[in-house]
């Protein structure tokens, strides 16, 4: 198995898993359309949650693609150095983008974060 996998252990699965990177989000990138919250990891590896409302996608099939399209870019973004718990959540119009948009602007969202993940690190809060 490729340590880029979207494996059950890279997965936000249950409300004990999501309540804290709701509590406390130290890490937030926000967009018109969606966004994203994160939290150093407890664990050794970078997770991810979804939060797709039917509310804000009509579609099934706008949804879903939402889903595969954010568990894609974070598979390929997230690496070994830095681990987060991260919550994606859509907002209204997200199923009216096309692809090539939403993944250009979830790639600069999900940098953002890690980016301020990596300078939390580097630099502990006392």
């Amino acid at each position: 198995m490729s340590k880029y996998a979207f494996t059950r252990s890279r997965r936000l699965l249950n409300s004990s898993d999501f309540q804290p990177v709701f509590d406390n989000a130290p890490f937030r990138a926000s967009h018109k359309y969606f966004l994203i919250l994160a939290r150093p990891s407890n664990t050794d590896t970078s997770r991810l949650g979804l939060v797709i409302a039917k509310k804000n996608i009509k579609l099934a099939v706008d949804r879903n693609r939402v889903k595969r399209l954010v568990r894609e870019c974070f598979r390929q973004l997230t690496a070994d150095d830095i681990a987060v718990d991260a919550v994606f959540l859509t907002r209204r119009g997200l199923g009216e983008m096309d692809n090539a948009d939403f993944t250009k602007q979830l790639q600069q969202q999900w940098q953002r974060v890690l980016k301020k993940a990596r300078k939390a690190q580097i630099t502990p809060e006392s």
